[in-house]
């Protein structure tokens, strides 16, 4: 449980192996879900994070009433660039900030809908941002403030056109350490693992779904663009 204003929220927390990891403490990283909420890839993806050596959490932003009742006010929250959305986020990371295996240092992933919501988490008191395939923001300069932002984008994503040059450029113009690539094989959910049995077909042929070399690609950058900035 993660202790917001109203009450608490759900999340799922994964830790290092002190065998693998070291003594800690260790630097923390924020998951923010797809679309589809904090599903079993979003908890693999969060354990993986811990193998890496973070603490990890996966807040989960559909706690108060699930999907259907909570997903309108999500995005509602994402266009605005704030909302109980980004208080939510916050509170995951005081809370990880606050562990006592924690260092302090505390970074931001997000995929999809949680892309949107990392990159301008980035600009909110996190140390380091990795959004994945994510929205950018329609005020660009929120970004005049952001940490150092690691992003991952794929060619064959037919909504997010350009976006990945555009974003390397504002960064570019604000001075700000990033690493901005865009994977030609890849389309919107390169790095999600979806079971979604024959649908998975359809969506590769929409430009959706896991493309494996880029996924493993944007996780190496990821990982590096970390240890420089949270370790």
């Amino acid at each position: 449980m993660i202790p917001v204003a109203d009450g608490t929220i759900d999340g799922y927390l994964a830790l290092p192996q002190r065998e693998v990891s070291g003594e800690p403490p260790w630097p923390g990283v924020v998951v923010i879900h797809d679309v589809a909420g904090l599903t079993e890839d979003a908890r693999n993806i969060t354990d993986r994070f811990a193998t890496a050596g973070y603490v990890a959490l996966s807040v989960d932003l559909y706690s108060r009433g699930g999907f259907f009742r909570c997903v309108k006010t999500v995005f509602k929250d994402l266009t605005a660039g704030r909302g109980r959305a980004f208080d939510d986020i916050s509170a995951a990371r005081e809370l990880l900030a606050g562990r006592e295996d924690c260092s302090g240092k505390v970074g931001v992933v997000g995929f999809c809908m949680g892309g949107g919501f990392a990159l301008v988490a980035a600009t909110q008191g996190f140390d380091a941002s990795a959004p994945y395939y994510g929205q950018l923001p329609k005020d660009l300069s929120i970004l005049d403030e952001a940490c150092p932002v690691v992003a991952s984008f794929g060619k064959r994503d037919p909504g997010l056109k350009g976006a990945a040059a555009k974003l390397e450029n504002e960064l570019t113009e604000r001075g700000i350490p990033h690493d901005v690539k865009e994977y030609p094989e890849a389309g919107h959910s390169f790095a999600n693992q979806a079971h979604l049995g024959p649908l998975n077909v359809l969506m590769r042929i929409a430009g959706v779904g896991y493309h494996r070399e880029s996924s493993e690609d944007a996780w190496r950058r990821v990982l590096a663009f970390f240890a420089q900035h949270l370790r």
